[in-house]
């Protein structure tokens, strides 16, 4: 079958998959916002310093002045204290007060701490126009692509446009959810995805040539299943273009829809991922009030339980307020449902409508934390200022371990046949 063969099937699929008013017995509940959905994000100074790869030998002492004028981030921010508790019918009001003391929140409009760290450094993306970098961004704009990269303003989005690879957004650019940390613009009503999409995904893929590709999405509470059929179908097309191709789905919580977390765990991707993006404590603070903490955990195990052998994975912010001690509860909790991978990475604040940083974590505190989940026995930890979810370093990894393992279990396989 030709490409426009397969385009005009999938048209006509996509007329029962995604009707623009699905019936009264399949709909949501009508969504209420908690704040306004259609805010503009206003696009604020960059969140990273950029400096071209060079052996200048000014660069530090202008690093100097720029930390003197500015400060290093170690100091300002700090969040807002925590309410105290009410003591219940066991607690007396003294116990009630030193369960949150010094626990601390973010919140909009709190102080940012004074300037950035020194490490806060990225290579500039290429302006060479026959570069990698501007191939993928070409082959994204004639296929009318979006992506986290440049939606989320991914610190990392140079590296990976520069190797050849980006984290493709499916499902449309407008979100249905108001998590405080995110840039991605919101609306209770964003328009119906493109039906055409997964077959632009796989062609824009196939050009790129990649061993690993990340799809993510937005929220799309307002589709019955969240959009885990269109991943489904992006998953089927990626693998029957290049089979040999690992791909990563980055996906909501579906509103904790077993059947929709199903659908996708069996397309036949290689991993499953979902973020928790902070501790339990802070979860009202930083995500939608329609997503949780075990919400989110749940999903995950799902994944796992209906395909056992299928890599899962989470990625947490840091920065926000968090203890160690809630750090590695976190970790404790998606051990316990044996979550394969997770990163951690510094939370930067997209605009002044956000969430403001309490503090900037430092990498000797990253690398304490990937050494704790390694010993904890995720199989994969990346944890580090600049480290995101999805990204080109870790995807090597994965690349590598999951053929590793693959190979293994084949080999085993094959010699207790030969016995």
């Amino acid at each position: 079958m030709s490409l426009v063969q397969l385009q005009l099937i999938a048209a006509v699929a996509a007329v029962h998959s995604f009707p623009m008013h699905p019936p009264s017995s399949l709909a949501r509940p009508a969504f209420v916002p908690t704040r306004n959905c259609n805010r503009n994000h206003r696009r604020t100074a960059p969140l990273f310093s950029t400096v071209e790869e060079s052996t200048d030998t000014t660069q530090s002492a202008d690093t100097e002045s720029y930390f003197e004028a500015r400060g290093d981030g170690s100091s300002g921010g700090g969040g807002v204290p925590m309410k105290k508790k009410v003591a219940d019918a066991t607690q007396s009001l003294a116990d009630a007060a030193e369960d949150d003391d010094g626990m601390v929140r973010p919140k909009v409009g709190a102080p940012m701490p004074d300037g950035r760290p020194a490490w806060f450094h990225v290579p500039a993306p290429s302006a060479d126009e026959k570069s990698r970098y501007q191939a993928v961004k070409e082959s994204l704009g004639e296929l009318s692509l979006n992506t986290v990269c440049e939606e989320a303003q991914c610190p990392n989005i140079g590296e990976c446009w520069n190797g050849g690879t980006g984290t493709i957004m499916l499902l449309g650019d407008t979100c249905t959810r108001g998590c405080m940390f995110c840039a991605v613009n919101t609306d209770s009503k964003p328009p119906p995805p493109d039906p055409f999409e997964p077959f632009k995904t796989a062609e824009a893929v196939t050009k790129w040539g990649v061993d690993y590709i990340v799809l993510t999405s937005v929220d799309r509470d307002d589709i019955p299943d969240g959009g885990a059929q269109h991943f489904a179908t992006t998953v089927e097309l990626l693998k029957h273009a290049k089979p040999e191709l690992l791909v990563e789905c980055l996906v909501s919580d579906f509103q904790g829809d077993s059947d929709s977390v199903a659908t996708l765990a069996k397309s036949g991707l290689d991993v499953y991922a979902h973020n928790v993006e902070t501790v339990e404590r802070l979860q009202k603070y930083v995500r939608d009030n329609r997503a949780s903490y075990w919400q989110s955990i749940g999903t995950l195990e799902h994944a796992k339980k209906v395909r056992p052998g299928l890599y899962t994975k989470t990625s947490v912010m840091l920065g926000l307020g968090e203890t160690d001690e809630e750090v590695i509860q976190t970790m404790k909790d998606l051990r316990s449902v044996d979550v394969d991978v997770v990163t951690f990475g510094q939370y930067l604040r997209p605009t002044e409508n956000h969430l403001s940083v309490v503090e900037y974590v430092t990498p000797e505190k990253f690398e304490h934390f990937r050494k704790v989940g390694e010993e904890m026995g995720f199989k994969y930890v990346a944890s580090g200022p600049l480290v995101r979810s999805s990204y080109k370093a870790g995807e090597f990894y994965l690349t590598h371990m999951i053929n590793k393992e693959r190979e293994e279990k084949e080999k085993g396989v094959a010699k207790e046949e030969s016995k």
